[in-house]
């Protein structure tokens, strides 16, 4: 699991991705998707390690690579 502390270093996903850990956001809703219809989730934003898309993961799903 990852941590606020960790943003910077470079991590792997439970999927098998690796990137570097951007941000960890408590009380996140996508901003897709109509208030109503998203409860407030903890994310972790990563990103891959030579710039590109950035994707999210619930934290537990994160570890330092």
């Amino acid at each position: 699991m990852v941590t606020p502390e960790d943003i910077g270093k470079r991590v792997q996903d439970d999927a098998g991705r690796v990137g570097v850990l951007c941000d960890v956001i408590e009380d996140y809703r996508d901003p897709t998707v109509r208030p109503s219809g998203c409860p407030a989730q903890t994310v972790a934003f990563l990103r891959p390690e030579g710039g590109g898309r950035e994707w999210l993961v619930p934290p537990g799903a994160v570890n330092l690579a």
